[in-house]
C-alpha cells in the first residue's frame, strides 16, 4: 500500500463585468499533491472557500487564498480553518443530539483577503461553493459591491459560483489558478474555471442520508428518504445534491466508485482526487486502486473537513477528475 495519507444550471456568473518541468510529487509528510513551482505572484490572484479543501502545500505552491466558512455543534461556532483535529470534531458531531449548523463567511472576512490584493494592482478571481446549497457566493458578491462602492476597486473582482463543491470546487480554483501563473489575464483566468468545471465528474459514497436530511440540504436525494436511511447512496453534486445510485452495502459502493474511475480514465480525465471522512482505510484501498488505473500521480487527496462532513457525516468517500492539463 502506498501511504500514509492525512489528514458540485448556474453557468459562470461574474457578479461584474468582464476585462474580458514539474517538481517531484511530495510523498512524505502528508498528502501527495503534484506541485509546480513557486513563483511571483501572478497578475490575476485566485481566491476560493475552505470547503474545497485543498491540502496547505498546494495551496501555497499555486498562490491560492482562502476564505474559511464556520461551522457550530452545541452552539460553539468556529471557523472551519481553525478546526485541525477533524477525529475529535466528528466525535463531537456524532455525541451531538442537535448536530451542526454552517454558516458563510462574513462580508468583513472577504474584505480582509480581497483589500490586501485590490491594493497590489491584482484582478481577483473568487471561485466558491455551489450557491445552491451555500450562502458564500452571495456573500462574496455583497463584498464586491462594497469595494465598488467604497471605491477601492471591487469591479476587479470577478465571482465564480462554481455549482460544485469539495474536490470538484477545489479542482476549478486550481483550474484558475493554473492559468493564473501561466500568464492569464482575468477572463483567461476564468474561462480555464469555466473549463474545467464543465470537465468536471465527482461521484461520493456516504453511510447514510440522516446527516443530510437533519441538514435539510438532501436536494434530489430527497425521494430516498423514508425507509432508505439504511441504504449507502452514491451522490454528485450538480448545484444541489444529485442522487446518482442506491447500493445496499460499503462494498458495493467502493467498488462502484472504482468502476466510475475506470470510465474517467478511459474518457481521459486522469487530474484525479479522492477525498474521505474518517475512512482512511477505505480511502487508502482506493487510492491504490486509482494509482493502478489512472497510471499517475493524484492532483491532491485529503479529508473533508467540518463544513461539509457536518451535512454528509463520517464515512463519505469520494473520487473524481479532470483533463490533467486544466490543473496542473
Amino acid at each position: 500500500m502506498r501511504g500514509p495519507y492525512p489528514s458540485v444550471p448556474q453557468a459562470l456568473i461574474p457578479v461584474g463585468p468582464f476585462q474580458t518541468d514539474p517538481v517531484p510529487v511530495r510523498r512524505s509528510g502528508g498528502a501527495p499533491t503534484r506541485l509546480s513551482p513557486v513563483s511571483s505572484p501572478a497578475e490575476t490572484a485566485v481566491v476560493c472557500d475552505t470547503t474545497g479543501y485543498l491540502p496547505a502545500d498546494l495551496l501555497a505552491a499555486k498562490g491560492i487564498k482562502t476564505i474559511s466558512l464556520y461551522v457550530s455543534v452545541d452552539g460553539e461556532q468556529e471557523r472551519e480553518s481553525d478546526v485541525t483535529d477533524y477525529a475529535a470534531f466528528y466525535e463531537r458531531l456524532r455525541a451531538s443530539e442537535s448536530g451542526a449548523t454552517t454558516s458563510q463567511p462574513s462580508i468583513g472576512d472577504f474584505l480582509a483577503v480581497y483589500e490586501p490584493l485590490l491594493e497590489e494592482g491584482r484582478e481577483v478571481v473568487s471561485v466558491h461553493i455551489s450557491a445552491g446549497i451555500s450562502g458564500t457566493f452571495e456573500a462574496a458578491g455583497q463584498a464586491r459591491e462594497r469595494l465598488i462602492e467604497e471605491g477601492k476597486g471591487g469591479e476587479r473582482i470577478h465571482v465564480m459560483d462554481s455549482r460544485s463543491g469539495a474536490g470538484g470546487m477545489g479542482l476549478c480554483a486550481l483550474g484558475a489558478a493554473t492559468a493564473a501563473q501561466a500568464g492569464a489575464d482575468a477572463q483567461g483566468v476564468i474561462a480555464q474555471a469555466e473549463e474545467t468545471r464543465n470537465d468536471l465528474k465527482m461521484w461520493f459514497a456516504i453511510d447514510t442520508l440522516e446527516y443530510l436530511r437533519r441538514g435539510g440540504r438532501i436536494g434530489g436525494a430527497r425521494a430516498w428518504i423514508g425507509g432508505a436511511l439504511k441504504i449507502k447512496p452514491i451522490l454528485t453534486l450538480e448545484e444541489e445534491i444529485t442522487p446518482v445510485e442506491r447500493v445496499r452495502t460499503r462494498a458495493r459502493s467502493l467498488e462502484r466508485l472504482r468502476g466510475y474511475a475506470r470510465q474517467r480514465h478511459e474518457s481521459g480525465r486522469d487530474g484525479w482526487v479522492v477525498q474521505y471522512i474518517q475512512d482512511k482505510e477505505t480511502a487508502d484501498a482506493l487510492i491504490e486502486d486509482c494509482y493502478e488505473i489512472f497510471g499517475c500521480d493524484p492532483v491532491f487527496i485529503s479529508e473533508v473537513g467540518p463544513v461539509l462532513g457536518a451535512h454528509v457525516g463520517p464515512g463519505l468517500l469520494g473520487v473524481g477528475s479532470v483533463r490533467t492539463e486544466l490543473v496542473v
